[in-house]
């Protein structure tokens, strides 16, 4: 049952946390420019709080049990399991994010220590017996799959086949939690018919990728580190050598975690979850949305805690917002941080190529990443999953299969949305929901639900258009900007066969004095075709020239717009600030795996990451002409890959 002195429980338990801090700065352990990573404070909120797999209700019972004997199995009413990693032979550390380093609050050259190496190989863990400590997991879900004509296929029990989180640590200077895992440390009972084991082939990937949507702004999982096994041979389409990426997260909770209790009908420990979500995952209940009150009349507001402004507020709360109770809050913070999220995802042309519940985080970050891709010309058809032959995962889906996502974790909440303010009686609480009741409840949970939908469209379309109109350098939000200049754009690249992200890069570097006339727009066109001439069919230069002219006319005329009396160096400027010049293309990781796996070359990993951590800037002072090529026009014959799921 919520009480209120559970936020008060929390702000004491984060209060600690900072005393712990300044107990280790006090003693003098922690230099200038971070810890190490055995001062770091260490938390297992996570295993504290929620119920562990009871065949191994604690952690010296699992790390006296014989490691095979931690292999699948069939799990319940637990959201973990107690596992350690396996150990590894030889491992040799690849690269380390120093972006993750500083974030996380490491100090510099820590990635140097033993303790670091052995922590990201998976040889070391900071508990024993005699000194207790953080007892390594991993984590229960379920998950669902998104089928054709948006219905689902149950997948049954998924979880951490190969993730074992380490612990929780807080950087005492942000006050930020992460929980820190490591992918590819061994089987655990969640593994099924797997080894428990990751590729070197997609660690890369996930390793690159996760900094570099971080370095664009947009919420991801983290990557600390890259290690290889060079004594592990994983089986998959071939024999690969092993790998473990050290990755970081605010959580790892998913809507899997809750479809799998949902599936179990196991009502108490999906009230428990939430209440974790709420309290433990998210600052607390005072921190969700509050319900917005509007005039019937439909008029709009300026509350800064009205996530959808300008939307009428019968389109989203109608008679239904004094309905409203906490765990509804909850889902709808879920909901557009979700939201958000894929919004950032279609206007930097990102996609992920498996989306179903499991790969879906709660807490609205990009997660697993497994076939993904960014954009190379505009194509809304794309996918990056070579086995997607239904599309469902294409650029066009992104944001409906996320929704779709959204609506089985409303299906898990709700019971507890469509109780309303019955949530907390003894009788709802212990006995569940009468016949008559349940008519009742499941009327309002689905409405509710309908319209959080409508928030999910209204927060999705808004922070789209304020990420596209930044893209475009515009100051201002006009009603026009969606159709003549977002809609007509994007035919236009569609239809000339154009790379996405470098039109937004190249028309940064546009001089406004550039295309006053429509000879100079016509010349300025040039700038954006490929090095092999016009692509698309029935296009011809001259008439790819003239459209994106034609284009080029209404973007001016906005830009004069917004740009009136002020400096065009800084409109320039602030578009190199949002449009990055690199990208890890499918083709550029494809050539780092080639490169590392066959030719043993190790400095390239880091070089790209260099250019990934700081992907705004004109150069790196790296190898000039390789920064040139990886910017650059995309290989004809290398744009639109596709990989699979095995990794």
């Amino acid at each position: 049952m919520f009480r209120p002195s559970s936020i008060r429980c929390q702000r004491m338990m984060q209060s600690r946390i900072h005393q712990m801090a300044s107990h280790i700065t006090s003693e003098g352990a922690k230099p200038a420019s971070g810890f190490t990573i055995a001062s770091i404070p260490k938390l297992s909120t996570f295993t504290s709080k929620l119920p562990p797999d009871p065949a191994f209700e604690t952690p010296a019972s699992s790390h006296n049990a014989p490691r095979e004997s931690l292999g699948p199995r069939l799990v319940k009413g637990a959201m973990y399991t107690y596992v350690r990693p396996e150990p590894s032979e030889e491992p040799e550390l690849l690269s380390v994010s120093p972006k993750a380093m500083e974030d996380l609050g490491l100090q510099t050259g820590e990635e140097k220590s033993a303790d670091f190496r052995g922590l990201v190989a998976g040889n070391k863990i900071f508990w024993s017996e005699e000194e207790g400590g953080v007892y390594p997991w991993a984590q229960c879900y379920g998950g669902m799959l998104v089928l054709i004509m948006c219905s689902g296929s149950w997948a049954g029990q998924l979880g951490d086949g190969r993730a074992i989180s380490l612990f929780e640590l807080i950087n005492p200077a942000t006050g930020i939690r992460y929980e820190l895992q490591l992918k590819g440390a061994g089987r655990t009972p969640y593994s099924r018919f797997a080894d428990g084991k990751a590729v070197l082939r997609s660690s890369i990937r996930e390793y690159v990728v996760s900094e570099a949507l971080n370095a664009l702004g947009i919420p991801t999982t983290r990557a600390l580190s890259l290690t290889l096994l060079p004594h592990s041979k994983v089986l998959r389409e071939r024999t690969e050598p092993g790998a473990i990426v050290a990755r970081f997260a605010e959580s790892w909770l998913r809507i899997g975690s809750f479809d799998i209790l949902h599936s179990r009908n196991d009502r108490n420990l999906i009230r428990k979850l939430a209440t974790f979500v709420a309290e433990d995952v998210f600052p607390g209940w005072e921190s969700l949305p509050s319900v917005v009150r509007l005039p019937k009349d439909g008029g709009s507001t300026d509350d800064v805690n009205n996530p959808a402004r300008g939307v009428k507020f019968s389109e989203i709360q109608g008679e239904a917002g004094q309905e409203e109770n906490r765990f509804t809050r909850l889902y709808r913070e879920i909901v557009r941080r979700n939201a958000k999220t894929v919004a950032a995802w279609q206007a930097y042309g990102f996609m992920n190529g498996v989306l179903n519940t499991d790969n879906t985080s709660i807490y609205g970050l990009s997660l697993d990443y497994g076939p993904f891709a960014f954009m190379d010309n505009f194509d809304p058809s794309y996918t990056p999953n070579h086995d997607d032959h239904f599309l469902r995962y294409s650029y066009k889906n992104q944001a409906s299969i996320i929704w779709w996502n959204l609506v089985r974790l409303g299906e898990s909440f709700g019971e507890l949305i469509g109780a309303a303010d019955k949530v907390d009686d003894e009788t709802f609480i212990e006995k569940g929901v009468t016949e008559e009741f349940g008519k009742v409840l499941v009327e309002r949970a689905e409405t509710l639900i309908g319209r959080v939908g409508e928030e999910y469209k209204a927060v999705f379309f808004n922070e789209y258009k304020r990420l596209m109109g930044q893209r475009l350098g515009l100051l201002t939000s006009k009603e026009s900007d969606f159709e003549k200049l977002f809609s007509d754009l994007l035919d236009t690249m569609e239809n000339l066969e154009l790379d996405y992200n470098r039109f937004f890069r190249r028309l940064s570097e546009i001089e406004i004095e550039t295309i006053e006339t429509e000879e100079q727009r016509l010349d300025v066109a040039r700038t954006f075709f490929h090095h092999e001439g016009v692509s698309g069919i029935g296009n011809t230069e001259e008439s790819a020239k003239k459209r994106i002219a034609e284009w080029i006319v209404a973007w001016r005329s906005r830009i004069l717009e917004d740009w009136e009396g002020k400096s065009h160096e800084n409109r320039q400027s602030m578009m190199k600030a949002v449009n990055p010049k690199f990208l890890p293309r499918s083709w550029i990781l494809d050539e780092i795996i080639e490169r590392m796996e066959k030719k043993g070359d190790r400095e390239i990993l880091d070089r790209v990451m260099t250019m990934a951590l700081d992907p705004f800037k004109d150069n790196w002072g790296l190898d000039r002409e390789e920064e040139e090529r990886f910017c650059g026009d995309v290989p004809r014959y290398k744009r639109a890959m596709m990989c699979s799921c095995s990794s």
